[in-house]
């Protein structure tokens, strides 16, 4: 059983405890609403990587993420549906199953250099996650996503208007691929986040 389908199990059969808003190490009062930009492959190391834009300002967070994650990722920014349900399209099923809502999903805190998440559920469940898990549940659940100033501040990359003409390249760039294209990762390399491969 993958990380993903524990998480929703855990929450389904109340295995997963409920904690207040705010009350992961690392999240502060103050966060930041981001946009999914999109997902590239990072060369050489031939790494995905998610690319979250704060709203309103010019920082940029670049998340690595494993293949199968950026595939999900992807999938769901391009509003591809499968013939099968995947493990996010599964999740999101489960939870509108057993009446559950996600509120908000926050990129709540950088420890080892890993992006760690928390889903917000309505009543005030929240559940840890993996970024990569959390966004992809974003994106097919039409969630907010926000990142704590604090990991704004460590992770986030300062991208003034005049670099904007990159960050075109690169929209430009995630036209022209497919989420079979972060398939063909490189075996053997590591994403930064734990249970990815």
């Amino acid at each position: 059983m993958g990380p993903a389908v524990g998480l929703v199990l855990g929450l389904v059969l109340g295995l997963v405890g409920a904690g207040a808003p705010g009350q992961v190490p690392g999240y502060g009062e103050r966060v930041r609403e981001l946009d999914v930009v999109g997902v590239r492959v990072e060369m050489p190391s031939n790494q995905p990587i998610v690319l979250l834009r704060e709203r309103g300002g010019d920082r940029y967070l670049p998340i690595w993420v494993g293949n199968s994650e950026a595939s999900a990722i992807a999938y769901a920014q391009q509003g591809v549906v499968p013939p099968r349900p995947l493990t996010h399209d599964l999740m999101k099923d489960l939870i509108t199953a057993f009446g559950r809502r996600l509120e908000e999903v926050r990129i709540v805190a950088i420890r080892d250099n890993v992006f760690h998440a928390e889903l917000a559920f309505d009543g005030g469940l929240t559940v840890g996650s993996r970024s990569s898990d959390a966004i992809a549940l974003a994106l097919r659940t039409g969630t907010r996503i926000v990142g704590a100033d604090a990991v704004l501040e460590e992770g986030g990359v300062a991208v003034p208007d005049e670099d904007e003409d990159e960050v075109e390249k690169f929209r430009a760039f995630l036209e022209q691929i497919s989420p079979e294209d972060f398939e063909k990762g490189a075996p053997g390399t590591s994403t930064g986040e734990p249970g990815a491969s």
